[in-house]
């Protein structure tokens, strides 16, 4: 596993690479807090495009983002789903608490309040 770091407008963009199962789930969350710590950003995307696999220990780590941002009055977005770490996310429940985007741009605009409508005509 391997995770990747941007910052854009006091936003916290890890994007995910490899498996997140019961190795990695801790290092994982150690990086993400660390880091969010580091840069001074209150909110996060995590981006899941590279994920090939994801088990329990992965919704962990989305759901103790999740609460521990809501404490300090920040807001995570999940972006970059495959078909199969979506269904994994969705039967767990979790985008009932974590908004879903397609991708961490649009994920961004949603936590910096920049969400556009689109409409096709």
């Amino acid at each position: 596993m391997e995770v990747f770091f941007k910052v854009s407008e006091e936003i916290l963009i890890a994007n995910v690479r490899g498996e997140i199962d019961h190795h990695s789930a801790a290092p994982l969350r150690k990086t993400i807090d660390s880091s969010m710590k580091e840069f001074g950003c209150r909110n996060l995307v995590l981006d899941l495009k590279g994920v090939e696999f994801m088990d329990s220990s992965g919704i962990g780590v989305a759901l103790g983002r999740y609460k521990k941002l809501a404490k300090r009055g920040g807001r995570i977005c999940i972006s970059g789903c495959s078909p199969s770490i979506r269904k994994v996310l969705d039967m767990a429940g979790v985008f009932s608490l974590i908004p879903e985007m397609q991708n961490a741009a649009d994920a961004v605009a949603l936590l910096s309040g920049q969400e556009q409508l689109r409409m096709e005509v």
